[in-house]
């Protein structure tokens, strides 16, 4: 298991001040989680553990990239389980979107934008909760995605407009109308 990215899982989620008390609440729980277990970054940690995702926007700040998950059927932000090679959470949410929008030259905010923790069965086949930590990063001029194995479709979405049951609509909507 990577020592690296559990010190930075630690120092990211200390670091961050949310201004919201909900954020908040969870920002404990997330510290909770990692004072408990040295593996919580990783995905064999079956209680639950950390994932890194990317609240990916165009050049302008136009546009949002959601992605059709195969798994769950619902349009979702790019992003997944943290790798061995990982040595920051950030850095686990560019590799993801990278890979997820086949977009090169793509830069992640230094702080997470968000917290969410949501049940699901995920690559191992075993019900768990993923703590998920969200960074903004933002695409170059002109980029085009190009869909993985990992989706079912890709598509930018403008901000105002977002799918219905995306989870992501609140935090655009309301915390972040111009991200």
């Amino acid at each position: 298991m990577s020592t690296d990215l559990h010190v930075d899982a630690v120092s990211t989620l200390e670091r961050w001040q949310p201004a919201d008390p909900q954020q908040e609440a969870l920002r404990h729980a997330f510290r909770t989680l990692l004072d408990a277990r040295q593996d919580a970054c990783l995905r064999e940690c079956a209680p639950g553990h950390l994932t890194a995702s990317a609240v990916l926007v165009d050049h302008a700040g136009e546009h949002l990239m959601l992605t059709l998950h195969p798994r769950v059927g619902r349009w979702l932000q790019l992003g997944g389980h943290c790798e061995q090679e990982d040595t920051s959470l950030r850095a686990a949410a560019l590799r993801e979107a990278t890979e997820e929008s086949g977009i090169d030259g793509l830069v992640a905010d230094p702080e997470p934008v968000h917290l969410d923790v949501h049940p699901i069965t995920c690559s191992l086949g075993v019900p768990t909760r993923h703590f998920d930590v969200r960074f903004v990063v933002r695409a170059p001029e002109g980029a085009l995605p190009v869909r993985s194995d990992e989706s079912l479709d890709l598509r930018w979405w403008p901000l105002g407009a977002l799918p219905a049951d995306s989870d992501l609509a609140p935090l655009v909507t309301a915390a972040h109308p111009t991200l």
